[in-house]
Order: structure tokens, then sequence, then C-alpha cells
């Protein structure tokens, strides 16, 4: 039986969409993106807090898992983010920010900066060799 992609639970729902980026950023335990220190970091909790805000215990200074990516300062919701990112890189053509603002729910006006944005950080060679094993392929499709 084929499980559907989109039917996993970080594409639905923001908490989880965080979960799933903090595994995948961090397999290994969370590091502070200012510092690059991971010893002495600790999770904030309250009622007053934001969700996912860590603190580094080196450098005293707060972040999230999306400090340094291409998600920081966005205030559309992560699992929305989550699924742009999947929706453009799997398209064989490409996909308008008409159909795009249609799929996620957002304006336009923010799909078109959205996926110019994810296009932007695609074409970046840092982005292609964090998930390149031996920093020597490179990826292609049949359009190209």
């Amino acid at each position: 039986m084929v499980k559907l992609i989109l039917s996993e639970p970080y594409f639905n729902d923001a908490v989880e969409a965080r979960n799933y980026l903090e595994k995948v950023r961090w397999p290994h335990g969370t590091i502070c993106p200012h510092c690059g220190y991971c010893k002495n970091i600790y999770k904030l909790t309250g009622g007053k807090t934001r969700a996912g805000l860590y603190k580094c215990g080196d450098c005293r200074k707060q972040f999230t898992v999306t400090v340094g990516t291409l998600f920081e300062r966005s205030r559309i919701p992560l699992h929305k983010l989550l699924l742009a990112i999947y929706l453009i890189s799997v398209s064989e053509k490409y996909i308008s920010s008409s159909h795009l603002h249609r799929m996620l729910g957002i304006t336009y006006k923010t799909a078109w900066f959205l996926s110019h944005k994810i296009k932007e950080a695609i074409k970046d060679p840092n982005f292609l060799n964090q998930y390149d094993d031996d920093n020597k392929t490179g990826h292609g499709d049949e359009d190209y």
C-alpha cells in the first residue's frame, strides 16, 4: 500500500513541521547557529515563550530551528513553507505563483515572493552542498 507524502503530519501541522525540521537540521543534537556550540543549550518553556525557542548557555543568545535558514523571519507557518518547497521541487514543469497561492491559502504576492526565494536558495551552491554526499555529483532532470 502506497502512503501519500502529502498526508505526512509535517505538511499539515506547524508543530510537527518544527519537530521535523529540528530532526533534519540537528540529527545529532541541537547546535547554536550563533556560536556553533552544542554543549550548554536548553529549551525555553513557559506560558509566554514561543514554541521551539532555545537558549545557548555559552553565547547567551536565543534561537529557533529557523535561524540562518530560508525560513528565518517568515510569518508563513512552517508546514506551508515545507509544502511549498516540496511542490516546487517535485513539479516537472514550472509551478505558477497563482497555483501555489491557491494550494497553500496565502496571498498571490506572498506566493510569488516565496517561490522566487525557494528557487534562489536551490540555485545557491551552498544549499546543494548541504545535501550532496560527496559534493561532486550534480542533480538534474529531463528538462536540462
